[in-house]
């Protein structure tokens, strides 16, 4: 649980299997918050089912599993390969847009740059990312985050002058050979 400068808790995740322990707890959590002249965002708080069950109690209603979004990462209901519950955790969406949107502001700022300060600046930012959001479950965000930074180099590289610059194959190859990029890589093996 973190508090923001208001007095707000900013983030809390809470676990319980009955319902009605739930709603209880979160009755109780906030009187006691009232208590210490703290709130809870309405708008932020709320009961979901999740869990090993909750799928099936959620087909009985026709609808699934809810998720939310903690931390930059969207928790899921899912299996291991084994058929066992697990929860599972993928980039949040609205993180990896702005992030995106991010990079294309940064590439348009360094267009004018050498390829080798850009690839540099490129390789510091996915490796920060990749330390961050490389973790178990989530190889195929952080691979489609390189694979959106690529387009956008592309991109980028080819608006350097009037002609093309490079077509994807030259690009790709200038990549592997001359100038590469961080590949993906998982840092956090959370079932360990």
């Amino acid at each position: 649980m973190w508090l923001s400068p208001s007095g707000q808790v900013a983030h809390a995740t809470l676990d319980w299997r009955l319902r009605r322990t739930g709603i209880f707890i979160y009755e109780h959590l906030k009187h006691r918050m009232e208590y210490f002249g703290l709130s809870l965002e309405e708008e932020k708080s709320r009961l979901i089912e999740f869990g090993r069950y909750a799928k099936a109690r959620c087909q009985k209603l026709g609808k699934k599993p809810e998720t939310f979004t903690f931390l930059g990462f969207t928790h899921y209901c899912s299996q291991s390969r084994n058929g066992r519950f697990r929860v599972k955790r993928k980039t949040s969406k609205k993180k990896f847009a702005k992030k995106c949107r991010e990079i294309n502001l940064l590439l348009a700022r360094m267009r004018t740059h050498s390829l080798k300060e850009i690839i540099t600046k490129l390789n510091q930012i996915l490796t920060g990312y990749y330390h961050y959001y490389g973790i178990t479950d989530n190889t195929e965000s952080i691979t489609a985050f390189r694979y959106n930074i690529m387009r956008s180099l592309f991109y980028c590289l080819n608006r350097r002058s009037q002609k093309k610059s490079y077509n994807w194959v030259e690009f790709l190859n200038m990549l592997d050979n001359s100038y590469p990029l961080v590949r993906p890589r998982i840092y956090v093996n959370i079932y360990e």
